[in-house]
């Protein structure tokens, strides 16, 4: 046998000895403290931690944390909260506001309202009521679901007069009579209820309900803006935008309340340039030309108070601290904050009238970084990167050709046998469907292509100005793991309109991520997968995720994070997986206590909602063994064995059951 084709060199896939792997090499990968700071980190263990309290207050190491709820029965996936994180963030928002206010002699206030759009569940709103009491934090509400919530949420009945007065409940959406009825009646509980007219059909609602309640209403407007948006939702201003009226229906709006005697109702004008906005440029021209629109309608009589400039305020989910795509921001907090109040008072003292309160929706910003979703890979499907460890003389040319070539690669030679590489695999794809080449051959000639794309890639992975073509090799290289999680359930946001979630392991950070990965979900849809990641100094999204090797019989956690707002309530039942498991976790100085459980739907409860009874099914099944029963189709065990696990799963989590 020659020695040509009697073995295979492969030293270049055994492990090489890099330099030791550190936390700060994690850290600039993963671009954790972009997007973390000040509430997640890593540390020496090599596991990520969640200090809910910012730069004050204790930390916790995630990693432990699962380990301990999964101890407690509790499965994964699961959406961790963290409360805290939701006060620290009301905190930091109404800071930069005062500081702003403070910095430019603002003789006004701030007034925040959460949208409860953002997150509805229950738990959630009632701990951001608490945490926000102290600021008087209100609620914004679109819908008259959502009205039912704040009203039985929010207490009117606050310490003083003032704080009574200054805690607001804004109406927005499209409303009916019951909704401006209830609205309305609200306002003789102590709320401060304002109903901001979409429609100008609206007004004659709200002037017949509100003569026939002898209830005073306070009305704001909303302003389509001619300035622009950025990003998804770019649309939310202009006059195709779905919500507000046009200048010329507002100045309509004012004579229709002059009419009615009630101009002096009109107090608060609204506008939104779109969620998550991502240059602090086009917030200022929005601000500018609101304040505009604020000024002459003061001029004309109305009897503003307010001036409500809606969300926008973005999550810097990539951590690049850019506006070069929608995943980011060029400002922070503080810099949103100064330049609104700055603009608003520039424009009244030239016009010289009273400021007004300054009212924003930062729902985003606000509950974003509070939820933290964990889930972990139940296993992999990677390409065979290793050749076949012999080869014989008299194997088929194709294979032999592909030995050949990867023989060849080398740091001064590899374009053209990459060429010749891809020439050969298609060559034995058509020899095999002509029956010219085995089975057996063709896996070898496939493997021997995959080893090619791995040698070759291990001598460009570092290098620069390589082009596209070379540049594909690391694509055809990535890893697909599978991960217990359904992405149209707990990140539908990421299938629908490509929005970006920072996704890492909690652990094993101390070791050199070798893996190029993908992420598949439960779900029996290709579109049902993680193939976009974020990317460090705000470049184009990442095609692939650095992950660690599987090990046998143990658990690798994945987190995704800054996922507390939307992503609950707008997932859908795709193949039935429901809502996950979720904990709210409160520290102290000792530790941690689970403040919250709630657990995750099962198959009966996701039945229910797709109109099947449990009941009607396992009677249904039982019938069906019945009847295998006496056609001797099933053993009398057998059925038992089957009947049980039937009932088991109904009142079983929806997800997959990994012991711990």
């Amino acid at each position: 046998m020659s020695q040509l084709f009697s073995s295979v060199n492969t030293d270049h896939l055994a492990a090489s000895t890099p330099e030791k792997w550190t936390i700060e090499d994690s850290e600039q990968t993963y671009q954790i403290e972009g997007w973390g700071d000040p509430y997640f980190s890593i540390n020496r263990a090599g596991h990520i931690t969640v200090s809910p309290q910012g730069d004050r207050g204790t930390s916790l190491d995630l990693y432990e944390l699962v380990e301990a709820l999964r101890k407690r029965n509790i499965g994964l996936p699961v959406l961790i909260r963290f409360p805290e994180i939701l006060a620290d963030r009301i905190e930091r928002l109404y800071a930069c506001f005062d500081r702003a206010i403070s910095r430019y002699n603002y003789p006004g206030t701030y007034r925040g309202v959460f949208p409860i759009k953002c997150n509805q569940h229950r738990h959630l709103v009632e701990a951001l009521v608490k945490h926000g009491k102290p600021h008087q934090l209100g609620l914004e509400v679109g819908s008259k679901p959502e009205l039912m919530i704040a009203l039985a949420s929010l207490n009117p009945i606050q310490i003083s007069k003032q704080e009574e007065e200054e805690s607001l409940l804004i109406c927005n959406g499209y409303k009916d009579r019951e909704y401006i009825e209830t609205a309305l009646l609200s306002r003789r509980l102590g709320y401060q209820t304002i109903l901001v007219v979409e429609q100008l059909e609206e007004l004659q609602i709200i002037q017949e309900i509100s003569s026939e309640l002898g209830i005073k209403p306070v009305i704001g407007v909303r302003a389509k803006l001619s300035t622009k948006g950025t990003g998804r939702w770019g649309t939310s201003t202009g006059d195709r935008a779905k919500f507000g009226l046009t200048i010329w229906q507002i100045l309509q709006a004012v004579e229709t309340l002059k009419s009615y005697h009630q101009l002096d109702s009109l107090q608060l004008l609204h506008f939104h340039i779109g969620s998550q906005v991502s240059s602090i440029s086009v917030i200022k021209e929005a601000i500018r030309e609101a304040a505009q629109i604020y000024v002459e309608l003061t001029a004309i009589g109305s009897n503003l108070n307010y001036l409500d400039v809606g969300g926008g305020l973005a999550v810097d989910y990539d951590g690049s601290k850019t506006n070069k795509n929608n995943a980011s921001k060029n400002y922070n907090m503080q810099n949103y904050a100064n330049d609104i109040v700055a603009e608003i008072k520039e424009a009244c003292d030239q016009a010289e009238i009273n400021v007004p309160t300054i009212v924003s929706e930062s729902g985003r910003a606000i509950a974003s970084h509070q939820g933290v979703l964990i889930f972990d890979v139940l296993g992999s499907n990677e390409p065979p990167l290793t050749p076949p460890p012999v080869i014989e003389a008299e194997e088929h040319l194709i294979i032999r050709n592909l030995w050949e070539t990867y023989a060849l690669i080398n740091e001064n030679n590899y374009q053209e046998p990459y060429h010749d590489a891809i020439q050969f695999k298609q060559e034995a794809i058509s020899l095999f469907n002509f029956s010219y080449l085995s089975l057996q051959e063709r896996a070898r000639a496939e493997q021997l292509y995959w080893a090619c794309c791995a040698k070759l890639f291990e001598i460009i992975k570092h290098q620069e100005n390589i082009n596209d073509e070379l540049k594909e090799i690391a694509n055809i290289l990535t890893s697909i793991y599978y991960i217990n999680l359904s992405v149209f359930q707990s990140a539908p946001d990421h299938w629908a309109i490509e929005q970006l979630f920072p996704i890492m392991p909690i652990h094993r950070l101390n070791e050199q991520p070798s893996k190029r990965g993908i992420l598949a979900d439960l779900t029996c849809d290709s579109d049902g997968k993680i193939s976009q990641f974020i990317n460090p100094k705000g470049q184009q999204p990442k095609d692939f995720l650095e992950l660690h090797p599987l090990e046998k019989k143990q658990p690798y956690y994945l987190g995704m994070f800054l996922v507390g707002a939307y992503q609950e309530i707008m997932g859908n039942l795709h193949n039935l997986f429901g809502d996950t498991n979720v904990v709210h976790i409160q520290t102290h100085p000792k530790g941690y206590q689970i403040e919250q459980f709630v657990r995750g739907d099962t198959i009966t409860e996701v039945l229910a909602q797709t109109q099947y009874s449990a009941e009607e099914l396992l009677e249904n099944l039982r019938r069906h063994t019945e009847q295998a029963l006496e056609r001797k189709l099933i053993s009398l065990p057998e059925s038992r064995r089957l009947l049980q696990n039937y009932e088991r799963s109904l009142s079983n989590y929806t997800y997959l059951n990994q012991e711990p």
